[in-house]
């Protein structure tokens, strides 16, 4: 295990970062699956597949719209500010997020690409359009409708459920592929394809770092490894790169 050094200039480099659902738990957000293998106290095949929602769509918009409604209730943490302070430092910031949630976006980051989908967001059954649907009234426990047909079509969450693709995948490996320094934040490396893009950096010769409470199970494939809560040890680490920056 390695500390946190910066053997690189990232004011020169091209810096991609992929977080997890560890940067937002600390947030107050749960992570995806808790240790006894629930979420929220629901079994995820119960309510994160297409399937579920084709058998039970009242538990599992009841699901999504108590996520929603979270939203408001949860902020930004430092481990997200260090992240806003990084990037304005690198010659080229990308940030891949694996989380559902705003909070990227709330702290100051632009662009943000969601592999997962977005919690804000709704999508037409039938045209697959995504609408941002966050007004008081798209909170309430009826299903909401979309805008985009004649007749309108009952929307669903904008989330990539288990057993479809992600989002934005070629943009994800071009980037990638292009990077000088790939720092991945709070994954579990359990769901692919996202725990293996730490391969596909390495394989283009891009530096790897990852930050996490615990090691993961792909802890091996990354050149640095930072163990302990995101908002502490990321925060040190970008000071630490500010200050190299400007000796």
């Amino acid at each position: 295990m390695t500390g946190p050094g910066v053997p690189y200039s990232i004011g020169s480099s091209k810096v991609v970062i992929l977080t997890g659902a560890g940067i937002s738990a600390e947030s107050g957000i749960k992570t995806f699956r808790d240790n006894d293998g629930l979420w929220e106290n629901h079994k995820v095949e119960d309510v994160a597949t297409p399937y579920a929602w084709q058998q039970n769509p009242e538990l599992v918009w009841k699901f999504y719209q108590e996520r929603r409604i979270q939203l408001s209730e949860v902020t930004p943490n430092p481990a997200h500010y260090a992240l806003v302070d990084l990037s304005s430092i690198c010659k080229e910031f990308t940030l891949i997020t694996q989380n559902v949630d705003d909070l990227h976006e709330r702290s100051g980051i632009k662009n943000v690409i969601h592999m997962h989908g977005e919690l804000r967001r709704l999508k037409c059954e039938q045209t697959r359009i995504s609408e941002l649907r966050m007004a008081n009234k798209d909170l309430e426990s009826k299903y909401i409708y979309c805008n985009c047909c004649s007749n309108p079509i009952k929307m669903r969450p904008d989330i990539v459920w288990f057993g479809e693709e992600p989002y934005h995948l070629n943009k994800i490996y071009h980037k990638i592929q292009d990077c000088d320094l790939f720092v991945v934040v709070g994954s579990s490396g359990n769901v692919y394809p996202a725990a293996g893009l730490v391969n596909l950096a390495s394989n283009f010769g891009a530096h790897t770092i990852l930050f996490n409470l615990e090691e993961p199970i792909n802890s091996n494939e990354f050149e640095e490894i930072i163990v302990g809560p995101a908002g502490t040890t990321l925060s040190k680490w970008v000071n630490k790169i500010n200050n190299y920056e400007n000796q």
